[in-house]
C-alpha cells in the first residue's frame, strides 16, 4: 500500500501549505495574528495532518472518514480566503494562486476517497 509520504496529495497540500504561509498568511495584518490567521493556519495544516493520520487508521473507512475531514479544512480555508479579500487585506490576483493550488488538491482527495469508497467499507 505504500506509506502517505509517496502520496501526491500529501506533496501537494505540503505546497498548499507553504505556499498559504508565505502569499497569505504572512501578508495579514498583525491585528489578526490570533483571529484569522490562527485560523488559517490551523485549517491549511489540518489538511495534511489529516491525511497523514487517516494512514495510521487500521479500517479503509476510517482512513476514508480522516480525508473527508482533510477534504473539509480545504473548504474552510477557501472561506478564509474569500474573507481576507472581502475585509480588503487581500485581493482576489493575491489568493488566486492558493485558489488554486487548494482546488487541485480538493480533486485529487476526492480521487482518493473514491477509490477507497469504491473497495468498500
Amino acid at each position: 500500500m505504500g506509506s502517505y509520504h509517496d502520496l501526491d496529495v500529501f506533496k501537494l497540500s505540503r505546497q498548499l501549505n507553504i505556499l498559504t504561509y508565505k502569499a497569505v498568511i504572512a501578508k495579514l495584518p498583525k491585528s489578526e495574528i490570533y483571529a484569522l490567521s490562527s485560523q488559517m493556519r490551523r485549517a491549511v495544516t489540518s489538511i495534511t495532518f489529516n491525511i497523514a493520520e487517516g494512514y495510521g487508521r487500521k479500517t479503509v473507512k476510517d482512513r476514508v472518514h480522516f480525508l473527508y475531514i482533510a477534504r473539509g479544512s480545504i473548504y474552510e480555508l477557501e472561506a478564509q480566503l474569500i474573507t481576507c479579500v472581502d475585509l480588503g487585506y487581500l485581493t482576489r490576483e493575491n489568493i488566486t494562486p492558493v485558489l488554486k493550488l487548494e482546488d487541485k488538491v480538493s480533486r485529487m482527495l476526492m480521487g482518493l476517497i473514491k477509490k477507497y469508497e469504491s473497495i468498500g467499507l
